[in-house]
């Protein structure tokens, strides 16, 4: 993974569907993939490449990950299916599961219920931390371990509410940061480097993966007009660190 995203390859982006019907596009996004459309043309996005894929002028992104969150995306093939689905997360119809691998401990389940602004302090403009302000958003998250080995754990995550960056930020109060979390581990500073530079031995010596160990593991419409469950199986990347560290995926 460098600073810059790289190009989606359109042989390898059949791979990634996971349910495909007359209204919907359901993909397993990999980490390092961008949702958005960039001015580096159709394959530097997953929305531009699934046009392509498609033959279609517009494709409807319904909700956005981080860059390097993998998981579950949908999107709508037409503007009915995306003003459903898209009301659905507005109506807050939808449930979001979330596996995370912290880097720590974490004995219980627990629910964090505490507010969110923007952090002053950092010198990376976008990171949210625990204050109470003005400006302050109420975020809750529940954290649910499911196997723990060699001081990481992998747990079920679940957003109560739609934050920026909330279960990062909560991981980091917590004191169990996403391991290979830049901006919510060891030092934001890793992410100004990153943008900078790219993925370097340096970074690799702080942080034990190339990106934040999140990964959206399933979706539950459960709106009048719209019913319907999905699951992302772990990628391959996080599969492969929990095994090489003795944890347990579900």
């Amino acid at each position: 993974m460098t600073g810059e995203a790289p190009l989606i390859d359109p042989a390898e982006l059949p791979t990634w569907i996971l349910h495909e019907d007359a209204d919907l596009l359901v993909m397993n996004k990999p980490g390092g993939a961008v949702c958005h459309p960039s001015k580096n043309g159709p394959w530097s996005s997953l929305v531009g490449a699934c046009r392509e894929y498609l033959g279609l002028s517009v494709v409807h992104l319904v909700h956005r990950l981080d860059r390097e969150t993998s998981g579950l995306v949908v999107l709508a093939k037409h503007r009915k299916a995306a003003r459903v689905t898209q009301m659905a997360f507005q109506n807050r119809q939808v449930e979001k599961s979330y596996l995370g691998i912290l880097q720590g401990d974490l004995p219980d389940a627990i629910l964090v219920d505490r507010k969110l602004a923007r952090d002053v302090d950092s010198p990376v403009y976008v990171k949210q931390t625990v204050r109470d302000s003005r400006s302050a958003q109420t975020a809750r998250t529940h954290f649910e371990p499911l196997a723990r080995a060699n001081g990481f754990t992998l747990a079920a995550i679940t957003p109560l509410t739609g934050r920026k960056h909330q279960i990062r930020a909560h991981a980091a109060w917590l004191g169990v940061p996403l391991a290979g979390d830049k901006i919510y581990g060891p030092d934001a500073r890793l992410y100004l480097e990153f943008i900078e530079r790219g993925w370097t031995p340096e970074l690799a010596a702080r942080l034990p993966l190339p990106r934040q160990a999140l990964h959206a593991w399933k979706l539950r419409f459960s709106a009048p007009e719209y019913e319907a469950s999905f699951t992302a199986p772990l990628p391959s990347d996080l599969a492969r660190f929990c095994q090489d560290h003795g944890i347990a995926p579900p």
